[in-house]
C-alpha cells in the first residue's frame, strides 16, 4: 500500500509561483524501478488532468499546457516528490492530486492506483 499527501496548495496571483509536496508513506519510490509518480489536476466540471510525471531515473513527462512553466522533481531520502509551478495562469486553478501507478508510464488517470486526497490551487487575476 502507497500512502500519499499533498501540500502547498493555496491562492497566489497570476504570474506567481507555488510549490506543491507529495509526501509517499508505505513503500520507497528508490526501490521500485516501475514506480510512476503523477500529478493530476482538476478544475469544477471538468475532468482530471495529466499534468507531470516522474520515474526512477528521474526522467519526466508534460502536458503540453504546463511545458517550460512547472517542474517535476522528487527527493528519494524523503521519499517526496515536488511540483514547482511558476508562471501561473487562472487556468491553472484546479485541485491538484498526487498519484502512484506501476508498470509504465500513462496520462489516463483512470490506470493510477494510488491517490491523495488532493491541495487546492487557485490563480487570482
Amino acid at each position: 500500500q502507497v500512502q500519499l499527501v499533498e501540500s502547498g496548495g493555496g491562492l497566489v496571483q497570476a504570474g506567481g509561483s507555488l510549490k506543491l509536496s507529495c509526501a509517499a508513506s508505505g513503500r520507497s519510490f528508490s526501490r521500485f524501478s516501475d514506480y510512476y509518480i503523477a500529478w493530476f489536476r482538476q478544475a469544477p466540471g471538468k475532468e482530471r488532468d495529466f499534468v507531470a510525471a516522474t520515474w526512477i531515473d528521474d526522467s519526466t513527462s508534460y502536458a503540453d499546457s504546463v511545458k517550460g512553466r512547472f517542474t517535476i522533481s522528487r527527493d528519494n531520502a524523503k521519499n517526496t516528490v515536488y511540483l514547482q509551478m511558476s508562471s501561473l495562469d487562472v487556468e491553472d486553478s484546479a485541485v491538484y492530486y498526487c498519484a502512484v501507478k506501476r508498470g509504465a508510464l500513462s496520462w489516463s488517470p483512470s490506470l493510477y492506483n494510488y491517490w491523495g486526497q488532493g491541495t487546492q490551487v487557485l490563480v487570482s487575476s
